[in-house]
């Protein structure tokens, strides 16, 4: 099929903006990865700016492992990260599947007080006053807890729960089965894309955690590595010589991979199921 100079024109176009927005992204991406494997003198040398480094060191991925701190705020990451997905998703999963039964009672006014506290939230001060009156100031509870369902994320699985057929939960009723035995044996293994989903998106944010610790976490040896991070980002610099060992500015962008490796390696495994789940609820037949 021969394309019209306008269908070429435009194909141009988009591989020009496409290219545009690639260079957009990758380029800080790029930078930070190569500052953090740049010894300091070569840094100072190319005026603080090196996309592909001419010499390698991993000095400041040695430091910052060494670092007990460091270390530590990560496992305490991946504890809120594991733990705090896990309950979001149960109890998202818990709401959104009796929301999406029609028969449900009142479930329409279930879904509008629901949908009424993503419009008008509480705020900052009466959500602080309930945590440290439940108990949980200086607790890793309390990364999760105040925050444990998404209205966006419930009404995303919702709708993802009312395209499924209905014949198939009649038919399993027929059989005998609950409405348990219908959400483990029928919805459950139909919803493993809008699960995926859902659960990066509760991943990312405990993986980013940063003001719910700052607001409810005094304890420095609670910090999750967010927190930690910040702290090195905002490390006075003013004293570096290119003889450092290790530079503060070279140790900031190793920690910042270090925090970000984990999602970026695991996204690609769920990317398939990432965009089915995206696309949930879009078309209905």
């Amino acid at each position: 099929m021969v394309k019209s100079r306008s269908d070429l024109a435009f194909n141009i176009v988009v591989y020009v903006i496409m290219g545009i927005v690639l260079l957009v992204t990758l380029v800080p991406v790029l930078f930070v990865v190569s500052m953090s494997f740049t010894p300091y003198a070569e840094v100072i040398k190319n005026g603080g700016f090196v996309l592909i480094p001419r010499s390698f060191t991993l000095t400041a991925y040695r430091e910052m492992l060494q670092d007990g701190k460091l270390a530590h705020s990560m496992l305490l990451t991946v504890w809120v990260t594991l733990v705090g997905t896990g309950s979001n998703l149960l109890v998202t999963l818990l709401t959104a599947y009796p929301l999406s039964r029609r028969r449900m009672p009142g479930q329409k006014w279930v879904m509008k007080l629901i949908v009424f506290t993503m419009v008008f939230s509480a705020g900052t001060i009466p959500t602080y006053l309930v945590v440290k009156e439940t108990g949980l100031l200086n607790s890793m509870w309390s990364l999760f807890v105040p925050t444990m369902v998404s209205v966006y994320n419930l009404i995303i699985m919702k709708a993802f729960f009312e395209g499924l057929p209905e014949e198939l939960f009649e038919s399993a009723r027929i059989d005998g089965a609950t409405e348990f035995g219908v959400l483990l044996r029928i919805v459950m293994p139909m919803s493993l894309p809008i699960l995926m989903t859902i659960g990066m998106y509760y991943a990312v944010d405990h993986w980013n955690t940063y003001t719910n610790a700052v607001l409810y976490i005094t304890n420095t040896a609670k910090y999750p590595l967010q927190v930690v991070l910040r702290a090195k980002l905002r490390a006075n610099t003013t004293d570096i010589t290119a003889d450092d060992v290790v530079p503060p500015e070279t140790l900031k962008m190793a920690a910042v991979v270090f925090a970000t490796v984990p999602i970026v390696v695991i996204y690609p495994f769920i990317q398939k199921y990432f965009v089915k789940g995206t696309l949930a609820g879009a078309v209905k037949g």
